[in-house]
Parts: structure tokens; C-alpha cells; sequence
């Protein structure tokens, strides 16, 4: 006498069968995907809300302390790297669902409901659909973010240096006497006189300076820019 093998399967069906038949089984499923669809509905809300809820209900002992910054560290790499930090209603960009999986764990495991999210981008992303790297933060509370999500690129890794000039009036005054000196050293000697001479050289580096500055100014001017701190936490375009 054979034996007939064991159809794992289909024992998985009959003790199921038992318990449920298949119009509950879906109806439960059902009910899942449909609390689901609107859980992340509601986090779609809150991340499109302009809410300033500065603290969150989180239970500190499930928190990740690498996650955790003070605003002040915040500002810091905000003005070194000329990004903002805004709220998240103002984001354009797409928040990949990853980010809203990671919120859903979240509220589960604290049980509550997280309001006030803040993203870290660079400027055109609150305009602009773009491929550098958001951050999602939350408030925790007296002035601390939680890091819930970083998507996209890093960062250029120049980004620090050309950000550099626009941190103070001072660094960019610094860049301009820089750019108009090795502008002058490429003017060919004996272009306006026989003889090059120091006087000349430095009349020629006054000319360049005031040429380049007047296109510094009128590119700030005329485009409603603005210096690194005073632009990390602005809502407006023209800052």
C-alpha cells in the first residue's frame, strides 16, 4: 500500500475552513485594508496640515536616540548647507511611502497620533518637485525633533563650500575681492598702457570689484535673496 503525501496547503485550508468560512475571512480582510487606507489618509492630512503642534506623546523609551535633534543642531546645518526647515505643508516634492509606513509604525508602537511634522530640504523643494535628499522630522518637545525619514540623493558634496558665501555679509564680500583678484590677473599686461605698472594693477582690481559686486547686488536684489540664517526657517519664496 502506497501512503499519499500530506498537502500542507491544503491542511492550512480545511483548519481554516473550521473556523472561518471565505465570506468572513474577506469581509475581515476587508475591514484591515480599509483602517488602513485610512490611517494613511489621516497621516496625508496631517502632513498636508499647517499645524504648529510643537510636541508629540511619544514614549522615550521606544525612541531611537540617534533620531533625535535639538533645533539648535538643526539650525546649524541648515545655514551651513542653506536648506530649510518648514513645515511639512509647504513640502512639493512626493513623500514615498516609506516614510508614511514608518509614521504608521510609529503611532502604533506610542500609541498616538503625530502632529507637526517638519522637513529639512533644500529651498526649491518647497517649490519644485526635485531629487535631493528631504528629511521628516517630528516634535518631540522643548525645542528636540525626532528624524522619522530620509528619502532621495545626498547632497552635493560641495554644497557646504558654495553655500559658504551666502552665511554673512562678511564671506561674501570675502568671495567677491577673491573672484575680482584672479579676474585681474587674467587681464593681459600692457592692455591699457605701454608699461604695467602696481597702480595700474590695482586700478584695474578696484574696476573688476565694482563690476562684480554690482552683479552680486542686483542678482540679490533683483531675485529677492537673502543670507543663510536668515532664510533656514522662512515660508517665503523671496527670502
Amino acid at each position: 500500500m502506497i501512503l499519499k503525501g500530506t498537502n500542507i496547503e491544503h491542511k492550512l485550508q480545511d483548519r481554516r475552513n473550521k473556523k472561518w468560512d471565505s465570506e468572513q475571512i474577506l469581509a475581515e480582510v476587508q475591514q484591515i485594508l480599509s483602517e488602513d487606507s485610512q490611517k494613511e489618509e489621516q497621516i496625508a492630512h496631517q502632513l498636508g496640515s499647517k499645524s504648529t503642534n510643537r510636541e508629540n506623546d511619544f514614549d522615550f523609551d521606544l525612541l531611537e536616540s540617534d533620531k533625535i535633534f535639538h533645533i539648535d543642531q538643526i539650525r546649524e546645518i541648515c545655514i551651513d548647507y542653506r536648506l530649510r526647515f518648514l513645515n511639512s505643508s509647504y513640502f512639493k516634492g512626493k513623500i514615498p511611502q516609506k516614510a508614511i509606513s514608518k509614521i504608521k509604525h510609529l503611532e502604533a508602537a506610542h500609541n498616538t497620533e503625530i502632529k507637526g511634522f517638519k522637513i529639512m530640504a533644500p529651498s526649491k523643494l518647497f517649490k519644485l518637485e526635485d531629487k535631493d535628499d528631504p528629511l521628516l522630522f517630528a516634535p518631540i518637545g522643548n525645542d528636540y525633533y525626532y528624524l522619522i525619514h530620509k528619502w532621495g540623493n545626498d547632497l552635493h558634496p560641495l554644497r557646504k563650500l558654495f553655500a559658504w558665501p551666502f552665511k554673512n555679509i562678511a564671506n561674501l564680500v570675502l568671495v567677491v575681492l577673491l573672484i575680482s583678484y584672479f579676474v585681474t590677473l587674467m587681464v593681459p599686461e600692457g592692455l591699457f598702457s605701454k608699461e604695467s605698472s602696481t597702480a595700474e594693477f590695482w586700478i584695474i582690481y578696484f574696476f573688476m570689484f565694482k563690476c562684480i559686486a554690482s552683479i552680486v547686488i542686483f542678482y540679490g536684489f533683483a531675485l529677492g535673496k537673502n543670507f543663510n540664517p536668515a532664510i533656514w526657517k522662512s515660508k517665503y519664496f523671496n527670502a
